[in-house]
């Protein structure tokens, strides 16, 4: 019997890890991908001995990674050499001139969190235990179920887990019931960066990310994330999956209600199903005629999105000791700095940041006696600039690190700088508003309330990836593929799954 044939549309995690199943499953499938390498927004590139991951640098959820090669009998652990980060990261406070590390080790966090704020090492256990039981309870019964209705989210579980699940409440709200410092309110909630989110539009439920960061830890794969991207194409190549670079897909065509097949390069390409990884923005307003969009434009005009970014890929000819491997540096105004970004769109005055410095942990990633430093400040999407004024706000958040940072000097020893933002973003992965993550996690665009997986106008059309459910991050977009799966298969659990 001939396999079915899936084709799917872009290359991210979400993209990988469906390939990877459908492979295993007995499927044919292809891959395709718009740009010149395979991984979407985890990929790499080189420049004057430096090798620079694009875009994610968090490996965060190692229970997830692990699950999820274990659906394939692989060991993650041979494909990559994790280290655990130690500390897992360090915070600057501006104008304090103070540096405050995490070590995910509560031995070591609970006596720095007491010189911050007395009695706060016993509200952190309060809070990471809620944290803990909030994490499981919706690993197993929330992440890995699909949902097509209200009455599937509201069940009786929910009306009985969602008072302790503290669904109805924001983070920044929730927080200040532990926490009665600023320092410690913003520790607690700027992982929030990593859903795209604000801590005044969140759901309390996203506390669980601080479970994740203090009692999970923060790892590092050796040579870069891309290691996480080249582990899944190898899974995927034992199935027979095929992968197609340069090729950007124009249509999605349907005849007789459902998707046969696309239009790559000019030519036609046939399947049984399709499945979109690519911004379902795109997707639905460029490859689908109009009669099978779901979505309209005004839909998506109301759209909460996550904050686009100024990345700034540096090449410095020296090292600085006061950077660790993760780093952040705060705003002074928490709240105007989240304003700036969500409800009055425009650069941020003074702007949060973080630094990703991966030759502290990994010496093959810099020429020897160098630093290698991934740059991100989240600014809002759909901002409109000239090179001009890009260059020139990148040169102020440069002069910020110096200051702020311990980085003396540091300009004068940049020996390369690659800036990438809100255009950059569109022309590279059509996101939607240049966002650098999709929709935001706001309660309104959360489970039932994100689009779903599945097309409702046109059959056998899948939709996979950051812009569905769970949502946004490499583990939960893994998760999202099983979703797929799931659907495919018509199974309703609301577990992970156990085998393929």
């Amino acid at each position: 019997m001939q396999k079915k044939h899936a084709i799917i549309i872009g290359s991210g995690f979400g993209a990988l890890g469906s390939a990877c199943i459908l492979g295993k499953a007995g499927w044919k499938v292809t891959v395709l991908e718009k740009n010149e390498s395979i991984g979407g927004r985890a990929t790499i590139f080189k420049a004057k001995g430096f090798t620079f991951d694009r875009g994610p640098s968090w490996y965060l959820m190692p229970d997830v990674f692990e699950h999820f090669f274990e659906l394939f009998d692989e060991d993650i652990n041979k494909h990559l050499d994790l280290k655990k980060l130690t500390p897992s990261y360090r915070i600057f406070y501006k104008d304090l001139n103070e540096k405050v590390d995490i070590y995910s080790d509560l031995k070591k966090d609970i006596p720095t969190l007491e010189k911050i704020e007395k009695g706060s090492g016993a509200q952190l256990e309060k809070y990471l235990d809620q944290a803990g039981y909030q994490y499981e309870v919706a690993k197993d019964r929330f992440m890995y179920k699909n949902y097509d209705s209200v009455r599937d989210f509201l069940t009786k579980e929910v009306a009985t887990e969602g008072r302790k699940l503290s669904v109805f409440k924001n983070m920044d709200r929730y927080v200040r019931g532990y926490f009665k410092t600023e320092q410690l309110q913003k520790i607690m909630q700027y992982p929030l960066v990593f859903l795209g989110s604000s801590p005044y539009n969140t759901p309390a439920i996203y506390n669980i990310m601080s479970h994740i960061d203090f009692n999970m830890g923060v790892f590092y794969p050796q040579g870069g994330i891309y290691e996480i991207t080249k582990a899944l194409i190898a899974v995927a190549k034992k199935y027979g999956v095929t992968f197609k670079t340069n090729s950007d897909v124009q249509k999605i065509i349907v005849e007789d209600g459902k998707a046969v097949g696309v239009k790559v390069n000019g030519k036609e390409l046939r399947s049984d199903i399709v499945i979109s990884n690519a911004d379902i923005h795109h997707t639905e307003q460029k490859l689908l005629a109009e009669q099978y969009r779901e979505y309209s434009e005004s839909y998506w005009k109301k759209r909460t999105l996550a904050p686009s970014a100024l990345i700034m890929y540096l090449g410095v000819d020296k090292q600085y000791d006061s950077l660790t491997h993760h780093n952040l540096l705060f705003s002074r105004d928490w709240k105007e700095n989240f304003a700036q970004i969500f409800d009055q769109p425009q650069w941020p005055d003074d702007p949060s940041l973080y630094i990703c410095a991966p030759s502290k942990t990994d010496p093959n990633v810099a020429p020897k006696g160098m630093e290698n430093m991934f740059v991100l400040v989240p600014i809002a999407a759909g901002l409109n600039y000239t090179e001009k004024q890009l260059d020139a706000y990148a040169d102020k958040i440069l002069a910020t690190m110096e200051k702020e940072m311990d980085l003396p000097d540091l300009r004068k020893h940049i020996i390369y700088q690659k800036n990438f933002s809100v255009k950059d973003f569109k022309d590279r992965y059509n996101s939607y508003q240049g966002t650098a993550l999709g929709l935001a996690h706001t309660l309104r665009q959360t489970a039932i309330f994100r689009p779903n997986n599945i097309s409702k106008k046109v059959a056998d059309l899948y939709y996979v990836g950051a812009g569905t459910n769970p949502g946004i991050g490499m583990p939960i977009t893994l998760i999202s593929a099983e979703l797929l799966y799931k659907r495919i298969i018509g199974d309703k659990t609301s577990g992970p799954l156990k085998k393929i």
